[in-house]
Parts: structure tokens; C-alpha cells; sequence
């Protein structure tokens, strides 16, 4: 199992970003699928969230709170690969950006708390002028 996040750099404020996290040895379309991110000396934190495809009630995604409104998380099962769109970013969004993997059919009111199978590798951003 791998995942491998890609797209970081660095950006200025206001900026935007893509990131992409390439999957291989599991059926993507059976896990949800989420973004965290840790910054020096704070907490990881989970930042976007989007259900399995094959969740009953839809494509779900699901948001911090730091990020709704500018982050989009989306997945295309068919390229094994989930993205994360950053507009607006800012100092404050500077960390390492890990994708994560469970199988479960949706995010979870908790999303950002439960476990997850599967971590990949981080990419990291940077908000800098």
C-alpha cells in the first residue's frame, strides 16, 4: 500500500496550490479518503475529508473549519488519486500535508479523530511573501 502526496512548494498569501496524493495496492473506491496536516510545534489536525464512492448516501466531503470555503478535497477513483485545491491560502496553512486512507463508507461526524488505515508520505507547503 502507498500513498504519496505531491503538489507542495512555496506560495504566497493569497496564493493557491493542488495537491495530489497518488494511491497503489487498495481499491480506492472502497475508502474514504482524507487530508491532515501538522505545523512545527502544533498538533496534527485533519483538514479536509471526502466518503468512499461507494457510500449510500453520496459523495460526502467534510471540512475543518480553517478550511471550508477555501479547500476542495476531491478523488478520481479511475486515476487512483485524491487532490486537495488550496485557494486564499495564508501563513497560518504552512505545514506538512498528508493524505490518509480508511475503509469506511463515509468521513464520520468525527473525522478528524478516528483512525485511519492507511498514511502516506507527506508534502509540505509553505505561505511565505
Amino acid at each position: 500500500v502507498q500513498l504519496q502526496a505531491s503538489g507542495g512548494g512555496l506560495v504566497q498569501p493569497g496564493g493557491s496550490l493542488r495537491l495530489s496524493c497518488a494511491t497503489s495496492g487498495f481499491t480506492l473506491g472502497y475508502y474514504a479518503m482524507g487530508w491532515f496536516r501538522q505545523a512545527p510545534g502544533k498538533e496534527r489536525e485533519g483538514v479536509a475529508c471526502i466518503s468512499s464512492s461507494i457510500s449510500r448516501d453520496g459523495m460526502i466531503s467534510s471540512y475543518a473549519d480553517s478550511a471550508r470555503g477555501r479547500f476542495t478535497v476531491s478523488r478520481d477513483d479511475a486515476e487512483n488519486t485524491v487532490y486537495l485545491e488550496m485557494n486564499s491560502l495564508n501563513p497560518e496553512d504552512t505545514a506538512v500535508y498528508y493524505c490518509v486512507a480508511d475503509r469506511r463508507p463515509l468521513c464520520g461526524d468525527s473525522w478528524s479523530n478516528l483512525p485511519y488505515d492507511f498514511w502516506g508520505r507527506g508534502t509540505q507547503v509553505t505561505v511565505s511573501s
